[in-house]
């Protein structure tokens, strides 16, 4: 059953691929929301997401862009599956790939 109480996630924007944690959470299901809208997004975590963290909303495949805020912030160095903890260890960031040689 889904925990009631206020989201464990945000979503900042519709275009998001990875909601942000607003609490240590996890695995099981999770409920969490958007920012400027009242829809709320159900994903079953695979593992835990520290406070702060980045979470899937959806399969993205190695070499794709992950899209936060509705702007590419990093590339997926492996296959990311929905419900997957995103960070260093799965994404390279975007601001740093065009930079190094």
């Amino acid at each position: 059953m889904v925990d009631a109480g206020p989201p464990g996630y945000l979503i900042h924007d519709d275009a998001d691929l990875v909601g942000v944690a607003v609490r240590d959470l996890e695995p099981g299901t999770v409920e969490g929301g958007y920012l400027r809208k009242p829809d709320s997004v159900t994903i079953e975590l695979g593992h835990p997401v520290p406070l702060g963290h980045k979470l899937a909303l959806a399969d993205i495949a190695e070499g794709s862009d992950v899209i936060e805020y509705g702007q590419r912030v990093a590339t997926a160095t492996t296959d990311i599956r929905k419900g997957d903890y995103v960070h260093v260890h799965n994404v390279r960031s975007a601001r740093w790939h065009n930079s190094v040689a």
